[in-house]
């Protein structure tokens, strides 16, 4: 504990120090940027020194690729971490698929790189195309993706996809739903331990 301490007094300090990180923080279908655990984690990393980025993605209620994959350009920064909620993990692997600049990693929660059935109809845009999964490994530094056992939208398979395809480090949380704010998911400290990792 001694160590983890120190590690992150480090990296605060460097923080403080030198330009800081930015961290962006993508929201899901029907999303917004200060809601769920979103404020909170906004919070936490800036208190850290981080540089935090929660742009409102353009039409959240009928997403589009396209215009969901060049907000996130116009956000990302070489070296940064992405996090994502939901579809804002899908928008952010079609990002990394052709990003030119490499991040330090990413964080995504409650993410899916596959259609989730007839009733997501509005989202199969962005998973209608296979994802180039070594495109995306090689344009992101870390990975970690976060789930939950009791997802009702995210069938738990798609651990397997992110762990086995694209690298990632996964976690399955018990009892967690969909981590919307709407189930009791205001915070979520894996998230903010996972940036953290990165970020060392």
């Amino acid at each position: 504990m001694e160590n983890f301490r120190r590690n992150f007094s480090a990296l605060e300090a460097r923080q403080r120090d030198s330009n800081p990180m930015k961290v962006v923080i993508i929201h899901g279908y029907g999303g917004e940027p200060m809601h769920g655990f979103r404020p909170w984690l906004k919070a936490e990393l800036e208190a850290k020194g981080f540089e935090v980025s929660v742009p409102a993605m353009p039409s959240p209620d009928a997403p589009r690729v396209d215009e969901w994959v060049a907000a996130i350009g116009r956000e990302a920064a070489e070296g940064c971490v992405l996090v994502g909620h939901s579809l804002g993990c899908t928008a952010i692997l079609r990002y990394l698929e052709g990003a030119e600049r490499k991040v330090a990693g990413a964080v995504l929660v409650a993410g899916f790189a596959e259609k989730l059935g007839d009733d997501f109809k509005a989202l199969e845009n962005f998973v209608d195309a296979p994802l180039d999964f070594a495109a995306v490994r090689r344009n992101c530094g870390k990975m970690v993706a976060i789930f939950s056992d009791n997802d009702p939208y995210v069938p738990l398979s798609q651990e397997k996809v992110f762990r086995e395809k694209l690298g990632a480090k996964t976690m399955v949380l018990h009892a967690r739903g969909h981590f919307s704010s709407s189930e009791g998911t205001v915070k979520l400290p894996e998230a903010l331990s996972a940036v953290l990792e990165i970020a060392r």
